[in-house]
């Protein structure tokens, strides 16, 4: 049998495949459909400093090939994720990992340290976030914003520290060095693609935010790019995700550079697509004779 462990800033994984923030809650719905074991990790709701209700109506539409979704971070704060939440999920037997989110440097850092003082594995910080001192633009689009926001929670961080990159700049393989100069164990990416689409009968937008992110298999092949640029600037390990519903899209997606691999639009439609494909990538493995994931990364030979 095939060793499908990876290994990402130090932390085990028995498997490469966690469960994407955003797409997973905090796993209590999935957990009636398997043993969430299967997981390699679980990457939970993105969570904020206080509780958040999120965007109003219409907030998911589906696209060819996609969702757009702005459903606006609604969570019930760090507090009660670590009080109610937290407990459960490390009796889950599979790595958690805990998004964070917030409008200002010093909501991420009082986050990190309050995580930092629990039992999670990881902080996945989600840079796609408005900052609110910087006239409301995004942290993860610029170099010296991501370098400056990667270190002042590189500072109040005790684990391992995973930057989600986002794929709306000039420039990823730049914002990735960034990150890394800063002071972040690895890389996620791609977040959403912003999107957006318009009915024609309302002449409105279909999501009441007027945009959304999109996800799903219409911007594999755009994740596939970026991680592949991002593998060839970076030192730290990536965490691959944008697309992936397949196990033939999580071989591809290792190939590009990726250590690990995050799913998640994919299990609107089908909950069982971790088993699949966790099986479909053994197989693969077994047949092709390969011992380890590590084979796989980063084997894309480029003409």
């Amino acid at each position: 049998m095939a060793d499908l462990s990876v290994n990402v800033a130090g932390v085990h994984f028995n498997s490469p495949l966690i469960a994407a923030s955003g797409t997973f809650g905090f796993g209590r719905e999935y957990n009636n459909f398997y043993d969430l074991s299967i997981l390699g990790g679980i990457s939970c709701k993105g969570i904020t400093l206080k509780k958040r209700l999120g965007n109003p109506p219409p907030r998911i539409a589906e696209t060819p090939s996609g969702i757009l979704n702005a459903v606006g971070l609604q969570n019930p704060g760090v507090d009660h994720f670590i009080e109610k939440d937290l407990p459960w999920l490390k009796e889950q037997n599979t790595v958690i990992i805990a998004n964070i989110a917030g409008n200002t440097p010093e909501e991420y850092a009082e986050m990190a340290e309050k995580l930092s003082n629990t039992n999670v594995d990881m902080i996945e910080m989600n840079i796609s976030c408005p900052n609110v001192k910087s006239g409301g633009v995004q942290f993860g689009t610029s170099c010296e914003s991501v370098g400056a926001i990667t270190k002042t929670v590189r500072n109040h961080c005790k684990k391992p520290l995973i930057v989600k990159l986002s794929p709306n700049v000039t420039d990823i393989a730049e914002i990735a060095k960034s990150a890394e100069a800063a002071g972040a164990d690895a890389i996620s990416m791609i977040n959403t693609l912003t999107g957006m689409r318009i009915d024609i009968n309302t002449k409105r937008p279909v999501i009441h935010n007027n945009t959304g992110g999109l996800s799903g298999p219409a911007v594999f092949p755009v994740a596939v790019r970026m991680v592949w640029q991002v593998a060839n600037a970076v030192n730290i390990p990536i965490i691959g995700m944008g697309g992936i519903s397949k196990w033939q899209d999580a071989v591809e997606m290792l190939m590009a550079g990726a250590t690990a691999l995050q799913i998640g639009t994919c299990m609107f439609t089908d909950p069982y697509a971790p088993v699949k494909i966790t099986e479909g990538l053994s197989e693969y493995m077994d047949k092709n004779g390969i011992k380890s994931l590590g084979e796989i990364t980063g084997s894309v030979v480029p003409w």
